[in-house]
Formats: C-alpha cells, sequence, structure tokens
C-alpha cells in the first residue's frame, strides 16, 4: 500500500517510518509549513527533516509557500481550540495531497508524539477521510517514543522545543 505520511518533522518521523515500512507500506512524506512560527524555525526543520529523508531514501513533499497569515486567522479568538483546528488543516491537507497522488491511505506523525492529543487526531483524521475519501491509516506510534528519540539523538538531529505555532512557543518559553 502507498501511504502518503504527514510528517512535522525529522525527529518525529524516524519510528513511524520504521513501523510503517515494516508493516509493508510505501512511504512518502509530505511537510506542512504554515504552522510552525518563525519562518526561520520552519526552515531548520525542513532542512532537519530533508536531511534524515535523504539518508534513509524517505521521499518527502514539501508544502508550498508559507501561509502564516492564513494560519493565524483560522486561530485568532479560537485559541482554546488551536490544535484541533490545526490538527484540521494539516490532515486535511494531507488528505487531498494523497488523492491527488493516488495513494492508498494518509497518516501523520502527530500520533507517535505524547505532547498531542491523541484522541483528537484520530477523531479528525477519521472525520478528514471520510470528507475526502483518502482512507486514514491508524498506528499508535507513542509506543516507540523513546526509540526515536534515542536515534534522532545519535543522529545529532535538531529537536524543536514546541509543537510549532506561536501559541505553542508562548507556552514553552514564557512562564
Amino acid at each position: 500500500m502507498k501511504l502518503l505520511l504527514h510528517t512535522c518533522c525529522g525527529p518525529c518521523s524516524i519510528y513511524p517510518v520504521q513501523v510503517l515500512r515494516d508493516e509493508g507500506m510505501e512511504v512518502m512524506g509530505y511537510f506542512y509549513r504554515h504552522n510552525i512560527h518563525p519562518y526561520t524555525e520552519c526552515l531548520r526543520r525542513q532542512a532537519t527533516l530533508q536531511a534524515y529523508a535523504d539518508d534513509c531514501g524517505f521521499k518527502v513533499i514539501v508544502q508550498e509557500g508559507y501561509d502564516v497569515k492564513g494560519f493565524l486567522r483560522d486561530i485568532v479568538f479560537r485559541e482554546a481550540d488551536r490544535c484541533r483546528i490545526c490538527y484540521h488543516r494539516r490532515l486535511t491537507a494531507t488528505a487531498l495531497v494523497a488523492k491527488k497522488g493516488k495513494f492508498d491511505c494518509f497518516s501523520s506523525t502527530l500520533l507517535y508524539s505524547k505532547f498531542q492529543n491523541h484522541a483528537a487526531i484520530v477523531e479528525i483524521g477519521k472525520a478528514v477521510a471520510a470528507a475526502t475519501g483518502v482512507a486514514f491509516h491508524y498506528h499508535d506510534f507513542r509506543e516507540g517514543w523513546k526509540i526515536g528519540v534515542t536515534e534522532s539523538k545519535r543522529l545529532g538531529m535538531y529537536r524543536q522545543q514546541y509543537c510549532g505555532c506561536i501559541y505553542s512557543e508562548k507556552e514553552r518559553y514564557f512562564k
């Protein structure tokens, strides 16, 4: 099966790519950029992901542009629901690229992070699948959290300190 994997960064891709390949999937990545702030952080994450992808033969489609204004317009005054909105934006974009590229299914490295709302990601993934006609492949990748962290450190990968948006950056650093 051909799967398009939403990839938020290099370190979070390590374990899911390994598992999906072990399951016999033909995996390609999709890097969504609009939510990552500031732009220099976006470029750093993209470069780390691309270096990892090049090293392990993992092809990645990089979203064009950088519509941080559109992202913020969708979030402003709905900050309490920002993660759900962001999950929906990222999974929808991934599913639409998967549909256009004739992938059998899509998934996300968001399912790897112990810091994300796992139940919301699954719920939204299923809803996006129903809306787009592209199957959502579910796997709880959190089981490999320590494996991915250890490997990313061994590889000397850049490891970001917050999810991506300006709100998560503030939560991480403003105390």
